[in-house]
Parts: C-alpha cells; sequence; structure tokens
C-alpha cells in the first residue's frame, strides 16, 4: 500500500484499527509519515494510557542522573520517612525503585483498589497503604498501574519540585514539545470522561487532588510527540545533538530483565519498557487502546500511534512492523 491507499484501510477499518486518531513516523531524525483520522490533527493530545508509564521511566532516569535518587537499588521507604507503616508490616521496607521500574514489586490483595485510591485526597499515600505483604519479596511480575504512582511521588520527594515541571523543564522543553498542564478535576465522573471522550485533548496530565500527576496513566500526547520521545531512545538519551538522558540509563531502561507471559504477548520486559522480541532490537512503550511509543533501531525508525478507548487492544506491535514500516519504506 501507499501512503493513499494506507489512510483509506484505516479510514474504511472496522476492526481493530478503527480507532487510530493519529500515526506519526521518524527516520534518521526526520519526519517520513504523519497521518490522521476522526478530526484529530497533528498537534491534538490523546489520553495514552499505560503509555505514561514508559514517560515516567525516562523521568526516574533524569531523576537519577540528577543525583536525585542514589540508584534503581533505593529503597522506596527512604524517599517516605513520614509515611506511617502500618503494624506487622515489613515487607515494605525493601521494596526498591528497581521493584517499581520492573513490576516486581510486591502488593497486598489480589486486584488493584481503584475506587479506594482514585476517590483519595492523596493517591501516591494511598498506593503506599497497598505496598508489601505477608510473602515478602518474591521477583514475581506483577502489573499493577496504581503501583507506578509511587513513582511519581519519589520524584516529587526526591526532586523537591512537582513532577509536572520536572518533566517539562527535563523533558518536554528540551525535546522541543509542548509544557503539559495539569488536567484538574479528578472527580469520579471526570475520570470516566476522561477515558471515554473520544475528542482531542488538550497537552495536559491527569493529577489527584495534589496536584500529584497519574504515573500509570493519564498523560495526554500527540502521536507526534510520542514519536519523538522515541527518536531520543533511538539515540540512546540525545536529540538533536542535546543530552537529555544518559546513555547509561536508556540501555538499562530497555535491557530485558523478565520474560512475559502470554497475556503479555511473551514479551521481554526492562523498566516499564517492552521488548516484542528476542532476536530484534525492537522497544515499545504500550498502553491500552493501541497507543505506543515504537522504536526500531536496525531501521532507525520511531513510530507514535493514538487511539480512542477501545477494549482488548493491548498493543500495534504487529500492525506497525507489516503495514507502517512498508509504507514508509515506500515514501
Amino acid at each position: 500500500m501507499n501512503k493513499e491507499q494506507f489512510h483509506r484501510w484505516i479510514a474504511d477499518s472496522t476492526g481493530n484499527e478503527s480507532n487510530i486518531c493519529q500515526i506519526y513516523a521518524m527516520k534518521d531524525g526526520e519526519t517520513v509519515f504523519d497521518d490522521c483520522w476522526h478530526g484529530f490533527g497533528t498537534e491534538d493530545a490523546m489520553n495514552v494510557n499505560s503509555v505514561t508509564k514508559g514517560v515516567v521511566s525516562i523521568l526516574a532516569g533524569i531523576a537519577l542522573d540528577k543525583g536525585c535518587m542514589k540508584s534503581v537499588d533505593q529503597r522506596v521507604m527512604d524517599f517516605f520517612p513520614d509515611y506511617t507503616v502500618k503494624r506487622g508490616e515489613k515487607t515494605i521496607y525493601d521494596v526498591t525503585v528497581r521493584h517499581l521500574l520492573t513490576m516486581t514489586a510486591p502488593y497486598k490483595g489480589r486486584s488493584e483498589p481503584w475506587k479506594k485510591v482514585c476517590t483519595s485526597e492523596n493517591w501516591t499515600i494511598a498506593a503506599l497503604d497497598q505496598l508489601g505483604g505477608r510473602n515478602g519479596i518474591t521477583g514475581e511480575f506483577r502489573y499493577a498501574t496504581l503501583g507506578i504512582q509511587i513513582l511519581a511521588g519519589i520524584i516529587e520527594r526526591a526532586s523537591g519540585e512537582k513532577c509536572i515541571d520536572f518533566a517539562n523543564r527535563n523533558l518536554f522543553e528540551p525535546l522541543g514539545l509542548p509544557a503539559r498542564v495539569l488536567h484538574g478535576d479528578s472527580s469520579k465522573e471526570d475520570q470516566y470522561d476522561f477515558f471515554m471522550n473520544r475528542n482531542p485533548r488538550k497537552c495536559e496530565w491527569y493529577a489527584d487532588p495534589q496536584g500529584t500527576v497519574t504515573a500509570g496513566w493519564g498523560l495526554c500526547m500527540s502521536a507526534r510527540d510520542m514519536a519523538v520521545i522515541g527518536a531520543m531512545v533511538l539515540e540512546d538519551g540525545r536529540y538533536n545533538g542535546k543530552r537529555i538522558v544518559s546513555e547509561e540509563y536508556m540501555k538499562a531502561m530497555i535491557t530485558s530483565y523478565l520474560k512475559l507471559g502470554e497475556r503479555f504477548g511473551s514479551m521481554n520486559y526492562g523498566y516499564l519498557w517492552y521488548q516484542p522480541y528476542d532476536n530484534r532490537e525492537v522497544y515499545a512503550a504500550i498502553g491500552d487502546s493501541g497507543n505506543i511509543i515504537y522504536v526500531n533501531r536496525a531501521e532507525n525508525v520511531s513510530v507514535g500511534i493514538t487511539g480512542t478507548f477501545k477494549p482488548r487492544i493491548f498493543d500495534r506491535v504487529e500492525l506497525i512492523d507489516q503495514k507502517v514500516l512498508p509504507v514508509i519504506r515506500g515514501v
């Protein structure tokens, strides 16, 4: 397919591709593809769901580079000396930043307490209330969107500034991307609208009543924003000749530490980033509804895709490999 045929194929889709709003691709640092659907423009933003986690991982790396954190093996409780640990709880003292980044932190209960955390006044503290448990540190992968909220609190405690200000000053603005603003409301009704509304959003980031951004979801970006971040990953933390994140951290971020099960496509996992293949240098930050930052080192290509809420769509890696890359090669 050429670019025009591909556009029509997406526009006419009634399947998994029907919710795609934007696709933006860069090769060798230059834009090679930019297309939009459903009334979206290139600069419009969308809640990219769990792609947010991949961006927060980068922010954690910047905090490490600046010396705000000693290492990824620093204990979580070092950053919350004023937190009152529940009686009898011991495991929480052994949890490190690395456990959060690799999703191997232990939590109490079998499921995530969305209502309890997302109706609280301080989502970081509410997430800390779930950390630990009787089983100790097992190294087991446990995907926990709410648990990652603790990372936002750590970045704030470590840097001495709000996470959104830290992100704007150290990531978005140096990349030439729009600064994010806090979304504002965090009521139950607003949270539902934030996920389900299919209209373009401004460059905002969801936050709790304390103004601490959501670390596991809620960052609004365009496909272009994501492709630019992907281009920085390709350059091992540099962009347009400027060092954004250390090469050391970027390599650690995309190193495979765990092999995931079928639920996650048997992919490998780094610091909140996926490696879809065992033998290819392809990396991705993946969110529900097919939102993705895709990085392919062999082709020096980064791709961003946004999509409105659509259940049971986990990733677009196959779509990019089989459809988008051939179109790019033909441009």
